[in-house]
């Protein structure tokens, strides 16, 4: 095993004052009222070498605790980590940097700290600076850095130490889309060169394209452990459960705080909280209809296909949204729509009822493929209900074409001579 955690717990004490004077040390004699938080309550699971685990849960579930004491930040106050080989963490932006220093001395402070020499720093360094695009600014002081600069510094240090295991918190969601796709390339290279890697993420489609398995946080406590989907799943659920809005993926995305928390893509600002067993309006059903229902068990490539979604208002509720997501069998996402991109809301009174969204031509090839459904209010704020996995159908193409759409094309032979674009 590359990292095994066993029964690992940690405490944290709350106080509530604070005692600044003598007089009141002495008065009160040492004893300042304080109660414990755990942060971590024996959570137990062991990651192989070459792995890729990623760890859900929403915010104060523990994520970043855990992290910690993977990589030795913080020592459990109960319970042991075991890590074999080389390990290199990026906890949080700016980690270990020394603001008076420069980029290139930080380079080197880092690199001691993790146990390279100056020759093997010396080695890698022209590597680190080319993939954090500061070549301009190496030398400058790192306090007059802005945010992206830190996390691309940062990012570089980690991923071209040689680790054997990279530890990740949160910070692929930070800076431009462009250097995303770059700290994405590094993750894949590092999978197919057989390194283990650990990290925390807010995205579920992120988990589900790049982790082996994936474990869910709730509360400090460990509540799954399993496949990507599987786990995505419960992590839906507990959110649900807590009455939390889930942030979805947005055309337009806005940040908002939830419960204090970080910004959330996608949400609406002041984001409400509906309580886990009072949700006015829920799902009660999916059916899918296509040309051949009852006929054949599948539709075929370029069929129209429609997706109805049943529900029950338990009160009248104004600006309802229907979510609807297409996902294939790897659960990567093909498809995510809902009403208010077609510039529809719903003010439901109380009762049942349904809504239907209707696709004139289905463009997927040979598959089967999973439907879920989703109802929250206007702009995101709070999610009403979420169902993994409510519907499924399955294409079959009769043609010959293969890949995982069909694009609709035609080839013309031009004649001999006839200019080229």
């Amino acid at each position: 095993m590359a990292v095994d955690v066993q029964q690992v717990s940690k405490r944290f004490r709350l106080y509530h004052e604070k005692y600044t004077s003598l007089k009141e040390k002495v008065i009160h004699a040492g004893r300042v009222p304080y109660e414990d938080l755990w942060a971590l309550r024996d959570v137990s699971f062991d990651v192989k070498e070459g792995e890729t685990v990623g760890i859900l849960g929403r915010n104060g579930s523990g994520k970043s605790t855990l992290l910690k004491c993977v990589c030795g930040v913080l020592q459990p106050t109960s319970g042991q980590v075991v890590v074999r080989g080389k390990l290199a963490g990026l906890l949080e932006l700016g980690a270990g940097f020394q603001q008076d220093l420069s980029g290139r001395e930080n380079i080197y402070l880092n690199g001691s700290m993790l146990g390279m020499s100056k020759r093997e720093v010396d080695r890698v360094f022209d590597d680190i600076v080319a993939f954090a695009e500061l070549e301009q600014f190496i030398d400058n002081q790192v306090k007059f850095y802005s945010s992206g600069m830190y996390v691309r510094l940062g990012f570089a240090v980690a991923v071209n130490v040689d680790p054997d295991v990279l530890v990740i918190d949160e910070v692929l969601a930070v800076g431009d889309e462009r250097f995303q796709r770059k700290c994405m390339d590094r993750v894949k290279q590092f999978q197919r060169e057989g390194r283990t890697i650990l990290f925390v993420s807010h995205s579920p489609d992120q988990v589900r394209a790049i982790c082996d398995r994936a474990v869910v946080l709730g509360d400090g406590e460990m509540i799954g452990l399993g496949a990507p989907g599987e786990a995505v799943r419960l992590f839906r659920e507990r959110l649900l459960e807590a009455g939390d809005s889930l942030a979805l993926p947005s055309p337009e995305p806005e940040p908002a705080a939830v419960d204090g928390g970080d910004p959330a893509p996608g949400g609406a600002a002041g984001a409400e909280r509906v309580p886990g067993s009072h949700r006015p309006v829920r799902v009660a059903g999916v059916t899918v209809e296509h040309p051949g229902t009852g006929e054949r068990p599948y539709l075929t490539t370029g069929e129209p296909m429609s997706v109805r979604i049943a529900y029950e208002a338990i009160e009248a509720t104004e600006g309802v949204v229907f979510v609807l997501v297409m996902r294939d069998s790897n659960g990567t996402m093909l498809l995510q729509t809902d009403t208010e991109v077609l510039g529809q809301y719903f003010d439901l009174p109380p009762g049942p009822g349904a809504v239907e969204f209707a696709f004139e031509t289905v463009p997927f090839l040979d598959g089967a493929y999973d439907i879920v459904v989703g109802i929250q209010s206007r702009r995101g704020g709070v999610l009403y209900d979420w169902q993994e996995r409510a519907g499924k159908f399955e294409v079959m193409n009769p043609g010959k074409a293969v890949g995982i759409v069909s694009i609709p094309h035609r080839v013309t032979l031009l004649p001999v001579g006839a200019d080229v674009p």
